[in-house]
């Protein structure tokens, strides 16, 4: 029993950076895609999680190693060894994309504190949550930051409780979960899509390299990257992605047969999903949904954040990093200050959750596909990865993720833009 604990207490302290990006990548946003699956489609889509998690981990994998390997980010790569325009676009792109995101968290996380608290309004538990992330990420050190976000994921395992609380047909749900089904009709593509968009998100590329570079500095590794680091950086990454595939995996599955068992197909926001759960599966899963969306944007808007200051801060060259007091890196602080009220502001422009989530679809849509090609490149290129170059198992990995993020892509601005 000493021994097992032994294990546990080291690969808790192996794991980090992986953790967090994984579950950052099932924020309110993420949620409400997968509730809005399972609502719609009932358990038709819980394949997704399986395909997911191979496509995810080999791309966080190949952003982390560039961090290790380069000691920069991935804004810092590009800016090394592509032309400016290619940095410029992306930045063009994704910053918008990353702020409407966190205004549909923020915007998320108030409706369900109202929810929970309904004589407090949404929108000042919205002010609440922005102002209480932003106070932590400017007074705490790295280390406080990382460990509160690492433990603030132990709140996302109430997702692997839910469904359990709802009488399950086990013969279906293995059924759903190894054999795909697929409907040729625009509404179930452009769940898949959405799915695929929300789980494979450019600002965790960004975000895996850069806090990489920062667990570095944290343990004083500067010079030598050998296959120990190499190796554990994988595990954690393995370890990260494969938590965030489970909990898209079990919100489907609660949704998919809560709610679409019991007649509710339209879901919008992630507060009808947990308000549509309490009729049917009791006050206890709906307690436990509504917590679990809070946490869960309480750990992905500073990745969110963080991941657009450090792109903007590379860019420019200013310091940044969030092992950095305000005063040695203002702007790199700054960054996030404005991309927290900026994200707020959204609730009083008029701006709905729903709105934010199509155009941060859209944008990551077009920007995803682009970012994995250079991130292939960077990754297999010998001069900058020395002997830390992809393997063959990986590059196929990738170059999957590649054509289904392009075919993803198209099929998004097509049915926005085209179909629509």
């Amino acid at each position: 029993m000493n021994r097992f604990r032994l294990k546990l207490i080291r690969f808790w302290k192996l794991i980090g950076p992986g953790l967090v990006t994984g579950a950052s990548d099932d924020d309110p946003s993420g949620i409400a895609t997968y509730s809005q699956a399972g609502a719609a489609y009932g358990l038709s889509t819980l394949w997704t999680a399986i395909i997911a998690f191979p496509l995810m981990a080999s791309i966080q994998q190949m952003c982390a190693r560039i961090g290790l390997v380069t000691s920069h980010g991935l804004t810092g790569a590009l800016k090394a060894h592509y032309p400016r325009p290619v940095l410029y676009l992306m930045l063009l792109f994704s910053a918008p994309a990353i702020v409407l995101n966190i205004g549909a968290d923020i915007a998320g996380m108030g409706a369900v504190g109202n929810l929970l608290f309904p004589a407090i309004d949404t929108l000042f538990f919205s002010v609440f949550f922005t102002l209480l992330l932003l106070g932590l990420i400017i007074y705490l050190p790295y280390q406080k930051i990382a460990s509160i976000l690492k433990y603030l994921c132990i709140v996302m395992l109430v997702y692997f409780v839910v469904p359990f609380l709802f009488k399950q047909d086990f013969k279906a749900i293995i059924k759903a979960t190894f054999i795909p089904e697929i409907h040729l009709n625009k509404e179930f593509l452009a769940i898949l899509v959405g799915i695929l968009g929300t789980t494979i998100s450019p600002y965790l590329f960004f975000w895996q390299a850069s806090v990489e570079v920062e667990e570095m500095k944290h343990k004083k590794r500067h010079l030598l990257v050998n296959k120990r680091i190499i190796y554990e950086m994988i595990q954690d990454v393995d370890f990260g992605m494969g938590f965030s595939g489970f909990v898209m995996y079990f919100i489907i599955l609660t949704t998919g047969t809560v709610l679409y068992s019991g007649g509710i197909h339209q879901i919008d926001t992630v507060e009808q999903a947990a308000l549509a759960l309490k009729p049917l599966a009791g006050d206890m899963a709906y307690f436990l949904f509504a917590t679990g969306v809070i946490g869960t944007g309480l750990i992905a808007i500073p990745v969110l954040s963080g991941s657009l200051s450090y792109m903007f801060t590379e860019t420019f060259g200013w310091e940044q990093g969030l092992d950095k007091k305000f005063h040695e890196a203002k702007g790199f602080y700054v960054i996030i200050g404005i991309s927290l009220l900026l994200g707020l502001s959204l609730n009083y422009i008029g701006i709905t959750p729903i709105q934010s989530l199509i155009y941060t679809a859209v944008l990551y849509g077009l920007t995803a596909p682009v970012l994995i090609a250079i991130i292939l490149h960077i990754s297999n290129n010998k001069s900058i990865m020395g002997e830390h170059v992809n393997s063959k198992t990986t590059n196929f990995l990738g170059f999957s993720a590649l054509i289904i993020m392009s075919v993803a892509g198209s099929l998004l601005v097509y049915f926005q833009w085209i179909a629509g």
